[in-house]
């Protein structure tokens, strides 16, 4: 028993140093956001998120009431068409991660889920979309991007909804991008 009490102390300050650096947010690298190659599309290819950084999960959201005037099933309650909804959503999911004390800089993968849209012969707008994601993401400002994921679906819990968007955000690392 004796014979193995260094090694027992060994580990048990080993443990206890691994255990001090997850708790101080201390990573051992960079978050690491990897460029599409030859493109300018405005996500990224993958995103290598370090040790020790914390991953926050936001649930889905769906477009806020903008306009209360408006029946709770007309678009226009929520921002109208696919960009305006996006864009609803996008402010939303701004406001959750600020009070986390996190930006939209911190997002790191995003799934899309886009409505289709009997306006666009019942096809989703995806050109809608990228015209309210790109105010938050690879701008002059906000110039990281996360890997994201756009999926046509038939329908949302609501049927004025157009968009649900989830995001994945990382605290704890600063992001490089290669």
């Amino acid at each position: 028993m004796f014979q193995r009490f260094p090694f027992l102390v060994c580990g048990l300050l080993a443990a206890l140093a691994l255990g001090a650096c997850t708790a101080t947010g201390t990573t051992s690298g960079p978050l690491i956001r990897y460029k599409l190659p030859n493109s300018t599309f405005p996500i990224a290819n993958a995103v290598e998120i370090p040790p020790g950084a914390s991953t926050i999960y936001l649930s889905g959201k769906v477009p806020p009431v903008v306009d209360s005037t408006k029946p709770a099933t007309d678009r226009e309650a929520y921002g109208g068409d696919t960009e305006g909804q996006t864009v609803a959503v996008l402010k939303s999911v701004e406001v959750q991660l600020k009070s986390m004390n996190l930006a939209m800089s911190d997002v790191v993968k995003m799934q899309v889920f886009l409505v289709k849209d009997p306006a666009k012969g019942g096809k989703m707008d995806f050109a809608g979309f990228m015209k309210g994601y790109t105010r938050f993401f690879g701008t002059a400002d906000q110039p990281n991007l996360p890997a994201r994921s756009a999926f046509e679906i038939a329908a949302l819990a609501n049927p004025a909804y157009l968009v649900e968007i989830e995001v994945i955000a990382v605290r704890g690392a600063k992001s490089v991008t290669q």
